[in-house]
């Protein structure tokens, strides 16, 4: 399982390998010659975004460790030793300098995914499709420019270990910021189970049985994914059990599997998965995060959704929430009770404090639980862990209802290229995929979506199954429509159609994928790929 794939030991060779060796890896002889991650189109796009010169350099040790959650500890895998992981912060233009030192047990591989960055291409950290995954005991350094202002974060893309604590806060400030306000406050958002219940390892190998029980196959999953995993148990502190120890009817567990659980606002079920906890900035609700502020104080706050599984309802108890960006970019301000937050997503929001002690809540959509943080301003005793604000049954927002701000909005011009990408699969042989495939890490260029350098491109998110996913989209950022917000990933209903436009202005090798991690691992990724 632990095995490097024939694939990224090619990829090993890419700065020298060129274009050819990238379309002979596909299997497809139909497929026509690819841009080369590590190629000179890569090259030259980096250098015309220019930057600032200025370098800022970190160190990421990806490892086990013993979190304190709350008065609630797990054994997890962490960015040195913290969940979230220490926050990044630079100013556009900036040039990141992160080596990576992988400290993971056993030969457990592991990479990271600059999630929302319209980066190089050799530097996206996906594994076996842009860069060889870093082996236990060795590092890797990721270099690039980050141009655009914005809430970012980061995050392993290797099997589901980015549902483990391998996440962190990225701000890219902008030196000329545009908005008016006294603080800030990052507030990262996650649903946890490692170390608690169990692993994501172990939820994944339940729930790919699949609802009928059947044992279907997981062949759709990317061996080179599960290459990453470290399926002993014990690397995490939760049960080194079978997943099947605890048989159903059917043979099957329902340890980790999520059954009826249903949301009006994401149109059917809300998720896969039981975690027994959901955290804002590593704490759970009975021994919350803490914002200590001023009365009249106007605060931004910087929402990011690093969920595996989880749509969250977000509100301030006794405040409004003013959205100002989401996705790291500008929209049309507007005033709202709460907001729906998707895996991936990440809203600015602007609120000006009221005197007292108010709770921040994260609910876990259809999931009949949530996460909470405190703001406190004057004195006053901390609402309940279970408080639930007036405003979560208020004016509720979501990206489909906002417009881009106007130097935000893509400019007029015709579109080059349509995609249909039908979302596919369901809960009973867990089969999720992209046009009726499941993604296959092993051979990541077959069925690529074609683009062109310069083309505008629509893809159709066509949902065909009963279920919500989040459409990521790696390397870009899209508009909703033709004036809704730039975004980079995207909530799609159930048996609903969303379109979204892109300029194709950075070549590579590209992830599509649902965010959902264990939707995304069981196959629900495609590669938006351009031609040499």
């Amino acid at each position: 399982m632990n095995n490097t794939n024939r694939r990224s030991v090619l990829l090993a060779g890419l700065g020298i390998a060129g274009t050819g060796v990238l379309a002979a890896c596909s299997g497809n002889s139909s497929t026509p010659a690819l841009v080369n991650p590590s190629g000179s189109q890569v090259a030259r796009a980096e250098k015309e975004r220019g930057g600032t010169g200025k370098v800022h350099h970190l160190t990421l040790t990806a490892a086990s460790a013993v979190l304190d959650l709350g008065g609630t500890t797990a054994k997890s895998w962490a960015y040195s030793g913290q969940v979230p992981g220490k926050e990044v912060r630079i100013s556009a233009g900036d040039t990141l300098a992160a080596e990576l030192s992988n400290q993971l047990p056993g030969k457990t591989t592991t990479t990271v995914h600059w999630h929302g960055i319209a980066l190089r291409n050799n530097m996206d950290g996906v594994p076996a499709s842009t860069q060889a995954a870093v082996r236990a005991g060795s590092n890797f350094t990721y270099r690039f420019v980050a141009d655009a202002p914005g809430t970012y974060f980061f995050h392993s893309h290797v099997g589901v270990q980015n549902d483990r604590g391998l996440y962190a806060p990225l701000i890219v400030e902008d030196p000329r910021e545009p908005l008016s306000y006294d603080d800030e406050w990052v507030v990262v958002l996650d649903d946890w189970l490692d170390g608690v219940t169990g692993t994501p390892d172990q939820a994944l190998a339940e729930l790919s049985h699949g609802m009928g029980g059947s044992g279907s196959s997981t062949s759709g999953s990317s061996d080179g994914d599960m290459g990453g995993m470290d399926m002993s148990g014990g690397s995490t502190g939760g049960t080194s059990a079978s997943p099947s120890a605890s048989p159903s009817g059917n043979g099957m567990s329902m340890k980790f599997m999520l059954t009826g659980a249903e949301s009006r606002l994401l149109g059917g079920d809300a998720g896969d998965v039981k975690y027994p906890y959901h955290l804002i900035n590593g704490r759970v609700p009975a021994d919350p995060h803490v914002y200590s502020g001023k009365p009249g104080k106007r605060v931004r706050l910087r929402i990011i959704n690093a969920g595996g599984d989880t749509a969250y309802l977000v509100a301030l108890g006794g405040h409004k929430l003013t959205i100002t960006h989401t996705d790291g970019f500008p929209v049309r301000h507007q005033q709202v009770d709460a907001l729906l937050v998707g895996m991936g997503e990440r809203y600015d929001v602007l609120v000006a404090l009221a005197d007292g002690v108010f709770p921040l809540v994260a609910l876990a959509e259809g999931k009949n639980a949530s996460g909470m943080a405190l703001v406190r301003t004057g004195s006053g005793s901390a609402p309940t862990p279970t408080v639930h604000p007036k405003e979560l049954d208020g004016m509720v927002m979501t990206a489909s209802q906002l417009k881009a701000a106007n130097d935000a909005r893509l400019a007029t011009r015709k579109t080059d290229r349509v995609h249909r990408i039908e979302l596919t699969g369901g809960m009973d042989k867990y089969d999720w995929g992209i046009n009726g495939k499941r993604f296959d890490m092993n051979n990541p260029t077959a069925n690529p979506i074609l683009v062109e350098q310069g083309q505008r491109v629509r893809l159709d998110f066509v949902n065909k199954t009963t279920m919500w996913h989040p459409m990521h989209l790696h390397g870009h950022t899209y508009q909703l429509g033709t004036a809704g917000p730039r975004k980079d990933t995207t909530i799609v209903l159930p048996k609903q159609t969303v379109s979204v436009y892109f300029d194709a202005d950075n070549p590579g090798q590209w992830m599509l994928h649902c965010h959902n991690a264990y939707h995304q691992e069981a196959g629900m990724m495609a590669t938006v790929a351009y031609r040499a």
